[in-house]
């Protein structure tokens, strides 16, 4: 079989995500690979907040365009950045073993933890998710918005007098900063973003590629992904919305948490269990979904909607 070719953002976290797929390629597939390195539209934008460019999309598009195109045959992706729709002609054909999905505390001061931060002291996020946690949980804080790849973030926390960053634990690791992870922020604490900390592999589902490329996929990661997207889509929720969803797989049973929240740090949370299997998986995510919206979800997303049209 011929050489794979593997689209990815020119970050330094997408690339090293594209190369740890390429080796596990290698390995499981027997497949030697070549990087197709594409900008996309979010990689250009770094003066202004997501929520206010277009959302999860921005990261995508211009991926999935070189794989409908034929450019690329399997595209690598943070599985937080998708959108709630895939579209037509293509599949998430895999989604390897996750990594630690929880949010990192990256401090100035070593040793600090979101509760021993002065009063009043200045955190760096560009998650509107975290932006909102945070204020739940401390309320005092100055949220300074944050953009750029994770060593530009963390550059930015001495640069621009930040006492702390929050970033994601698995990109740390991946990009080997796991000593720059000053306090693992539990989901007891900070509820992770859906599908944080998992790749994504995407190709044509009519494509040469496709059953070789779920060889690659890992049961109870896909089992936790259904779920956590079940949640994204049922809401159709997108990079303004400040969503939180986490699956755990505790025995033969998925714990599925899911949380809205307020701007200001007003939080809506539901939790439901299912059997461990893709289609239940799916199903509690369209029921957590439900939970939140009549928990008050349906009015704070029309909120939110509507201060993002004006």
């Amino acid at each position: 079989m011929s050489r794979i070719r593997i689209a990815t953002r020119g970050s330094d976290l997408a690339l090293a995500q594209a190369d740890w797929t390429a080796r596990r390629i290698r390995e499981r597939l027997g497949v030697e690979s070549e990087r197709v390195v594409i900008e996309t539209q979010g990689d250009r934008i770094l003066d202004r907040p997501l929520a206010k460019i277009g959302g999860k999309g921005l990261f995508v598009k211009e991926i999935e365009e070189a794989l409908l195109s034929g450019r690329a045959d399997v595209a690598v992706h943070s599985a937080k950045d998708l959108p709630a729709e895939v579209p037509a002609g293509l599949v998430l054909a895999a989604f390897p073993e996750r990594l630690d999905p929880c949010d990192a505390l990256v401090t100035a001061e070593p040793g600090a933890t979101l509760l021993s931060l002065k009063e009043g002291a200045r955190v760096g996020t560009g998650s509107v998710r975290r932006t909102a946690l945070l204020r739940a949980r401390r309320p005092d804080l100055e949220i300074v918005p944050l953009r750029g790849n994770v060593p530009t973030r963390l550059q930015k926390l001495e640069s621009e007098g930040l006492d702390a960053i929050v970033l994601a634990c698995a990109g740390l690791l991946r990009l080997g900063q796991g000593a720059r992870i000053g306090e693992r922020l539990s989901p007891e604490v900070m509820l992770p973003a859906v599908c944080q900390g998992t790749l994504a592999l995407e190709v044509c589902a009519a494509g040469e590629w496709a059953e070789r490329i779920a060889e690659l996929d890992d049961a109870e990661t896909a089992l936790r992904v259904a779920a956590e997207r079940g949640l994204l889509v049922a809401l159709e929720a997108d990079c303004s919305v400040p969503l939180a969803g986490f699956c755990e797989v505790e025995g033969g049973d998925l714990r599925l948490r899911g949380l809205l929240a307020s701007p200001m740090g007003e939080l809506i949370a539901a939790e439901r269990r299912a059997p461990a299997d893709l289609k239940h998986a799916a199903e509690a995510g369209e029921r957590v979904a439900r939970d939140l919206l009549e928990a008050g979800g349906r009015e704070l997303l029309a909120e939110l909607r509507a201060a993002e049209k004006a």
